[in-house]
């Protein structure tokens, strides 16, 4: 059975590798990613193809997929909104994922960008490698004592809520769906106003959705207490990025931490060193001395990786042989 991995990098390769001497699948390995540009490149016969969160699986790609006779698009990542589900239902294509690779290994990335921005570990690396070790331009704030709000208690926002309990932070939280070992453990579920009114720290965990679109815009920032702090390693369009530049600049945005851009896919995953960057936006973010990117670093772990590698492969593995995988890894 042939898979087609696309959007790859070297340690793809390594870890998928490693993992396929369990099921000798034929493991192709692709740098670009998936989109109209390159379907049609897809052997006829192949079995499944392997994307990641920038490749782009529209109507259009996922009927040409179909029409090669491609059975099953495995995602290697939990998030799915690069998708168009209905259309691979309609074509009959098998969607699975990663439900839970580490949910602790991008709650902690989260919180390595909010100690970072607060305490300006960054600057100070910089300052003292040049015999600088003037203090002035440091200060931080204590954790403890302070609210975080935090959208989103899946796995990766369970974590970060216990990571934050950890530092004596008060801990609200706003989910369709209330998790009781958080309420016994302290979380305080709230409205989504209310967890925007008292935020002194935001952070972000929920999937991007139709309805989670540019969640933090500019009503939603009016909405929270001047010099709040926001992190995002969820999805980029999470956040409307202009509407975030607009409260960067007026100070209302004290710090904002992001591991994911709207537009990121033109960028991230790239080693653009050489390159002149288009993106005045992006451009625009970086040049303000209290913004943090990471290029979706969150999940890059070896427990991630591993975790990842082992479940998309059982995942194609089984649906190969007309088994179905664990019912949190299908999406169609």
């Amino acid at each position: 059975m042939k898979t087609i991995f696309f959007s790859t990098k070297p340690y793809d390769k390594t870890f998928f590798n490693t993992h396929n001497s369990s099921h000798q699948l034929q493991l192709e390995f692709l740098e670009t990613h998936l989109g109209p540009h390159i379907v049609n490149a897809v052997d006829e016969g192949t079995f499944a193809v392997c994307v990641f969160v920038n490749d782009r699986l529209t109507e259009e790609v996922i009927r040409v997929l179909a029409g090669k006779g491609v059975k099953v698009i495995a995602l290697r990542c939990a998030g799915f909104n690069n998708v168009d589900l209905e259309a691979a239902r309609a074509h009959g294509i098998r969607v699975c994922r990663v439900p839970a690779y580490s949910p602790e290994a991008v709650a902690e990335h989260a919180v390595a960008m909010l100690l970072t921005l607060n305490r300006k570990t960054h600057k100070a690396y910089n300052r003292v490698r040049e015999q600088n070790f003037s203090l002035n331009g440091l200060l931080g704030f204590n954790l403890h004592g302070k609210t975080v709000s935090v959208i989103g208690t899946g796995k990766i926002g369970k974590a970060f809520c216990k990571i934050m309990l950890g530092f004596g932070c008060k801990v609200l939280a706003y989910d369709i769906v209330r998790d009781e070992t958080l309420e016994a453990a302290g979380v305080v579920y709230s409205d989504f106003e209310t967890l925007l009114r008292h935020a002194d720290i935001l952070s972000l965990h929920c999937p991007l959705t139709p309805e989670s679109r540019y969640l933090i815009n500019e009503q939603s920032l009016q909405g929270m207490k001047s010099g709040v702090t926001i992190i995002n390693t969820s999805r980029g369009a999470l956040i409307n990025t202009n509407d975030a530049i607009n409260a960067l600049k007026t100070g209302h945005i004290a710090y904002l931490g992001i591991d994911v851009y709207e537009q990121e896919e033109k960028l991230f995953f790239k080693d653009l060193s050489g390159s002149i960057i288009e993106d005045d936006t992006i451009q625009r973010l970086m040049s303000f001395p209290n913004v943090l990117v990471t290029g979706h670093q969150a999940f890059f772990t070896n427990e991630a990786l591993d975790e990842i590698a082992a479940t998309t492969l059982d995942n194609i593995a089984k649906l190969s042989r007309g088994k179905e995988p664990d019912k949190s890894r299908i999406l169609v």
